[in-house]
């Protein structure tokens, strides 16, 4: 590490911004001043000299104290300023002045930039940004707001907002996303005749990123000329990083097998960028010297025309560096490059820290430095290209596999493969073709197209192959999120274990070469070596390393470990590893051993149902999924969004792989309304589910019939629910179904088809849980008259289970609607708890005041999503039950 001193400050720096980062206080100082002590030890061992750890110990505290300053400066003054003492939450009417600093993106019915406000109300003076959503209501205004650019100066009145936190545990915390980017509020406004915008005065440097804009604009439009359908977006990201126009579905395909880096502008596209201007430069006969600098010029332009995301941003100031020193003869090193461009990122904005971006970026490049090398004794028997390229591939992979999982929760097992086949393709042909299909239609239209007719053929290949690795699910692993540790030890492991077993390989290759060499023409072995070599077969080869590390650990006074590495050969020491590395992997899969408790987890979809259950013995069971009601008409086409939020895709799946579920035992649908059934259609499509067990009507959904297709086309067995029947998934969890639709009070006629039943309230699944003794009540939208109904039938079969199992907790029916939970009801139940399920201020006034109060009458403890975001009940081996949320009522 000494013989790299800028490897080792640049460690440090990371260490100490991400001690800041994760903690604060007496946690932060106890954290860093461990740190230090830790690095005085080279010191004492005289590994290191007192100038080197005097410097990486000043990199930690700089680091640390630097992120700190910059993190509490990092507040916002506009609250203040308006002098309000309200609710956080509350919107504050504002009217404000300022600039646009950034893109304008229309889509659909909303117009979104960032403004940098200079005054508000009576005050001035001011310079802090806002995110801007724009509700546009009318298919005029989107026309008028696609005019406005960067550097426009815009008045504007509306509602400063506090962005949303985290409503779910491990949840998107979009409010902690905006902070990152020093961005404290959301100013909503309604209709742009609450904006006045008009083009700058003056010039200023702005004017550049402005320029920058319509350039990329006004190449997306060029892209647009020569591709059509889904490749027009699938290019604008692969040549220009404009990912706004890509099709969903592709981007999907992609990511299931972890190629979404090949459509984010990274090292790949900047390496083909300087290679072909530098190819140019020559045909131009330009001496060295002159080629790498004008390299160097034009290489800012390309950062900023492709995007600046911070993986374009390293890769740009890598080449810059790595050009530089070529041209002077100077610095050699990659990595010293690396730790070079990683400083100063973090030096203009330590934000970048917690970038997923960022992260991948410079991770995987260091990785691929360390690792191929590595990698390489084991592909000595392949040429050297495939060896190069399989090397690099694996590497990525090995390299990049913590973070994906951590921030993805999926992981390809034809991951490697798709690269190996994929990235050549894509970064050697289709990148410069569509670059120069690009570069020719400004000279030659038709032989443009020509070269972009044959690039979608190629294309057309990659979406296929892509689309058919991704056609059997088995191959896709579902991961929870590891913690820190796990990703520490999951590197260290995997470079001792790569290290030990290349070192191994190499010296068993040497000494067998060796012992070719002197092999006598009789084919009998020397005396007094036979046994020796014999005895190399498993771990005499690592000796040289085995002993020097006996010898080191003697020198610094330790004589009993010396010993045992002395009698621990290398090829014990690669069976430990590989053992260990495998053990951390099952670890990683399967997520912290349970102790005998299950849980019940009422998830946050807004206005719509969704329980997760899990039960002691590891199955679990989902209770709806919520999901997105679309009120919009077709004359309202025009407002819907490229990627429009839908509950089941961006909260309950998210969630689902998360916490590590990697298939669903059992998915319960209470009836067929889009608020509780929704976002089962996005479960079903990316993860694997076993049974479901539903109402037996049908309500003219089309949604729903959709589902039952899927469920079908998937092999997935579909059960009526039986009133009075009773599902068992493990020994410690039982379900007793109350309420089961039509079943036998009503028999359809004709047997092969399903009942429409318009009122499904009527007929939601009701049942109890019963789990290590803990007992459940989940009642779907059922109404009163379903409530009295099943009073009345089960009333003996309550009553005695009563007896056993005072009812613990009530899922309210209807998200707390004044048409269920009648005052019968709470009075034969008597739940200890109530839960209601229902959207923050949502358009039907959930749940209505009277039922609350009687529920509180009933002395029923109430938790509500709407104030509480998440509840979870962790139920012990004896039936208690703990209840957390993950917002406190205040929030």
């Amino acid at each position: 590490m000494t013989q790299r001193p800028l490897l080792a400050f640049t460690i440090c720096w990371v260490l100490g911004s991400g001690a800041a980062c994760m903690y604060s206080g007496w946690q932060l100082t106890l954290i860093v001043t461990g740190i230090a002590i830790l690095l005085v030890v080279p010191f004492l061992l005289g590994a290191a000299g007192p100038l080197f750890i005097g410097c990486m110990v000043a990199s930690l505290l700089v680091s640390s104290g630097y992120w700190e300053w910059n993190d509490t400066r990092n507040v916002s003054r506009l609250q203040s300023l308006m002098q309000k003492s309200t609710n956080e939450d509350d919107p504050i009417p504002v009217s404000a002045e300022g600039v646009i600093v950034s893109p304008v993106k229309v889509d659909g019915d909303r117009a979104d930039f960032v403004l940098s406000v200079r005054a508000t109300n009576s005050h001035t003076g001011i310079k802090e940004e806002v995110q801007v959503q724009v509700k546009l209501l009318t298919e005029v205004e989107t026309q008028t707001a696609v005019e406005w650019k960067r550097g426009d100066f815009v008045q504007i009145t509306g509602e400063l907002k506090k962005p949303g936190t985290a409503r779910n545990f491990d949840g998107f915390d979009y409010r902690q996303y905006l902070r990152t980017k020093e961005i404290h509020w959301l100013l909503k406004v309604k209709g742009i005749q609450n904006i006045t915008v008009r083009q700058p005065d003056e010039w200023k440097l702005s004017h550049v990123l402005r320029w920058n804009d319509e350039v990329r604009q006004y190449l997306g439009h060029r892209i647009e000329q020569l591709f059509s359908g889904v490749h027009t977006g699938y290019m604008k990201g692969l040549i220009i990083g404009d990912r706004g126009d890509l099709n969903p579905d592709t981007f999907a395909e992609f990511s299931r097998l972890g190629l979404t880096h090949i459509l984010a502008i990274s090292g790949m596209h900047v390496a083909v960028f300087v290679g072909a201007l530098l190819f140019i430069f020559s045909l131009c006969r330009l001496t060295r010297e002159t080629s790498l600098t004008a390299v160097m010029v034009f290489l800012p332009f390309y950062v900023l025309l492709t995007g600046a995301s911070p993986s374009i941003i390293r890769a740009g100031i890598m080449g810059m560096i790595g050009l530089y020193a070529a041209r002077r003869g100077l610095l050699k090193d990659g990595m010293h490059i690396l730790c070079a461009a990683a400083l100063l990122m973090l030096l203009w904005n330590p934000y970048f820290l917690v970038d997923v971006s960022f992260q991948l970026s410079f991770l995987v490049t260091a990785g691929l430095m360390v690792f191929v090398p590595k990698l390489m004794p084991f592909l000595s028997f392949m040429p050297r290209w495939l060896a190069g390229t399989l090397g690099v591939t694996v590497a990525a992979q090995l390299v990049s596999f913590p973070l994906t999982i951590y921030y993805f929760n999926q992981f390809s097992l034809l991951s490697v493969l798709a690269n190996l086949l994929m990235v050549p393709l894509i970064s050697m042909i289709v990148l410069p073709m569509g670059t120069v299909a690009l570069i020719l239609s400004w000279v030659w239209l038709t032989g443009a197209k020509w070269i972009a007719g044959m690039t979608e053929w190629l294309n057309m290949f990659t979406f296929s192959v892509v689309e058919w690795m991704n056609g059997s699910p088995v191959f896709v692993t579902i991961w929870p999120s590891p913690g820190l540790w796990w990703i520490v030890s999951y590197f260290i492991v995997l470079y001792l274990m790569l290290y030990v077993w290349g070192r191994k390989k190499r010296l068993d290759q040497a000494l067998s070469g060796a012992v070719d060499e002197t092999v006598p023409l009789s084919g009998e072995e020397p005396p007094g070596r036979s046994a020796a070599h014999r005895n190399d077969n498993w771990g005499g080869s690592g000796h040289s390393v085995q002993y020097r590390t006996a010898e080191w650990l003697r020198s610094i006074g330790l004589h009993r470990l010396a010993g045992v590495f002395e009698h621990f050969g290398s090829g014990t020491a690669v069976a430990v590893l590989i053992g260990l590395f495998f053990l951390l992997l099952y670890n990683g899969y399967h997520g912290p051993i349970k102790q005998g408790g299950g849980s019940v987890q009422f998830l946050d979809v807004g206005q719509g149902d969704s329980i997760l259950v899990s039960t002691p013995e590891g199955k679990h069971i989902l209770i709806d999924a919520g999901g997105t009601t679309n009120f919009k008409k077709e004359k309202d086409a025009w407002k819907v969004r490229s990627r429009p939020f839908e509950v089941g895709a961006s909260v309950v799946v998210p969630l689902l792989k998360k916490r590590g579920i990697h298939s669903m035992d059992m998915v319960m649908v209470s009836h067929n309304h889009q608020d509780h059934f929704g976002g089962l259609q996005a479960v079903l499509e990316e993860i694997p589910v076993k049974e479901i067990i539903f109402n037996g009507t049908l309500a003219e959904s089309e949604a729903f019939e959709k589902l039952l297709k899927t469920a079908v086309k998937q092999d997935i067995p579909v059960y009526q629910a039986d009133s009075g029947t009773v599902y068992r998934p493990d020994t410690s969890t039982e379900f007793l179904f109350l309420n089961a639709g039509i079943d036998g009070r009503e028999q359809n006629e004709e047997k092969d088809t399903l009942p429409v039943v318009k009122d499904q309230n009527h007929e939601s699944l009701v049942f109890e849980l019963v789990m290590n003794e803990a007992r459940f009540l989940f009642t779907g939208d059922a109404d009163a008259k379903a409530e009295q109904r099943i009073l009345t039938e089960h009333a003996d079969r309550i009553a005695e289970r009563s007896k056993i199992h005072p009812l613990d907790v009530l899922k309210v029916g209807h998200h707390g609607s004044k048409t269920s939970t009648t005052d019968s009801w709470l009075k034969v139940w008597k739940p200890a708890s109530a839960v209601i399920s229902a959207g923050v201020d949502n358009m039907y006034g959930h749940p209505h005041p009277d039922v609350v109060q009687r529920i509180q009458r009933n002395d029923s403890l109430v938790y509500r999503t709407d104030l509480h975001g998440e509840i979870q009940m962790k139920i012990s081996r004896k039936g208690e039950i703990d209840v957390r949320t993950r917002l406190t009522s205040d929030d």
